[in-house]
């Protein structure tokens, strides 16, 4: 272990990871009211229309129509995207119950051909 100390690895690991670092957190970053908007997901007005959403719908998908008793399974998702429009992102007439496959399929896909 002496020997490998004494050829500068920390120095050359922690140089590693500034770069690492800079190219992970490069293109996620959220800007603006859309940055705003994803902290609206937090909130408990956010917990109790998604939690309506899901029971008016009868915890059922509305792309492919299974029935999801697992709660963390389902998505309230925003028919129209919100891009951090605060009126589409807590209009309830904008929500739908999808389950986690559609949503991060084909809704996704949907989503980000459009942006």
């Amino acid at each position: 272990m002496g020997r490998l100390a004494g050829r500068g690895l920390p120095s050359r690991l922690a140089r590693a990871g500034s770069r690492l670092t800079a190219q992970r957190d490069g293109g996620d970053k959220l800007e603006g009211p859309r940055q705003a908007a994803h902290q609206w997901y937090h909130t408990t007005r956010w917990r109790r229309l998604r939690w309506s959403v899901l029971e008016d719908a009868d915890f059922t998908c509305a792309d492919c129509g299974q029935i999801e008793a697992d709660t963390s399974r389902l998505v309230a998702d925003h028919k129209k995207p919100h891009r951090g429009d605060a009126v589409l992102f807590w209009d309830r007439g904008n929500l739908q119950c999808l389950c986690q496959s559609c949503h991060s399929g084909a809704k996704q896909r949907e989503e980000r051909a459009a942006w």
